[in-house]
């Protein structure tokens, strides 16, 4: 991979005055992951070539083996943006706060939550930017591939599903049309949580922070991306539903959980009942006394051994 490194016209740090319908300034896009580096490095790869890079990119694992950060100390070397890796030791299902430990971390006043089995088409995050709105958190799509299609695209960075492809699902999220996305987003004003995922997301990072994060109480598979919805929905954060540009391909895999009834599901019951817009174990006890904590950026420092974000 060799992809030039520079400032985007965006970069962190830049001064320009808030308004609701800007743009975000300055984006940190989240990756999660757990021991698939070869899912990894094309999702990475694909953030690469993205017509408007995101202004950093953070890992957050939750545990991985040793070989995902030699995967992302080499490609560190020449990774066009800053590479951070917040990695969790593994004792479970901790995704939560595995995405809490790169929300504290991110220097971006928005942020984009992926998960480490989601290929971008190249506009993804740019679309993202285009319909950010304060007040609100954006909820996008994906195409689900089947185990041959899955295969072709880890074999070759080039491979992406159409509408017209064999061996995908939802193949209508494939179709990119910035007229229609924007009469999709014009036409749904239901703004209750509906159809959440974690692994296509758009937060402004104050929201986050607001809210407190994700609730570290919520353990094992699912649930949490739902709960934080909620909170977020109590809280007056709208979530619009966006279709038809920022488009993600799920590549296939035999899933860490079995659907149905979560444990964590007397958590969302909860929230809902009681109104809840913060939760007590979430993202402020890994804040540091400026709101953010400290995490090397690999392309600078490249290192070998996985680091515990909570620690480092």
């Amino acid at each position: 991979m060799s992809l030039s490194r520079r400032p985007h016209p965006h970069a962190l740090g830049t001064n320009a005055s808030p308004s609701p319908h800007d743009p975000p300034a300055s984006i940190s896009l989240l990756v999660t992951t757990y021991n698939w580096k070869e899912a990894l490095q094309r999702v990475l790869e694909s953030v690469a070539r993205q017509t408007r890079r995101p202004d950093e990119v953070i890992v957050a694992d939750d545990g991985s083996r040793h070989d995902t950060a030699d995967l992302l100390a080499a490609m560190a070397r020449d990774y066009p943006v800053p590479l951070r890796h917040a990695w969790q030791p593994d004792k479970g299902f901790r995704v939560g706060r595995a995405r809490n430990l790169a929300i504290a971390a991110a220097s971006g006043e928005y942020v984009l939550l992926l998960d480490g089995d989601m290929v971008l088409e190249r506009h993804f995050v740019a679309d993202h930017a285009r319909v950010a709105q304060r007040g609100s958190f954006i909820q996008g799509s994906r195409v689900l591939t089947g185990p041959s299609f899955r295969d072709r695209m880890l074999a070759s960075a080039e491979q992406r599903p159409t509408p017209l492809a064999r061996d995908v699902a939802r193949r209508r999220n494939a179709l990119r049309s910035l007229p229609l996305s924007d009469a999709w987003l014009a036409a749904n004003r239901n703004t209750l949580p509906r159809t959440i995922k974690t692994c296509n997301q758009g937060w402004w990072r104050d929201d986050l922070v607001r809210i407190n994060g994700f609730d570290e109480r919520m353990e094992g598979w699912g649930r949490e991306d739902v709960e934080l919805a909620w909170r977020a929905h109590n809280a007056g954060i709208a979530c619009r539903q966006l279709r038809f540009s920022g488009l993600a391909y799920h590549l296939h895999h035999q899933e860490r959980h079995q659907d149905g009834a979560s444990p964590n599901d007397r958590y969302v019951a909860e929230t809902r009942a009681l109104g809840s817009t913060r939760c007590e174990r979430g993202l402020d006890v890994h804040l540091g006394s400026g709101g953010r904590m400290p995490l090397r950026d690999l392309c600078n420092d490249v290192v070998t051994a996985p680091v515990d974000a909570a620690t480092a």
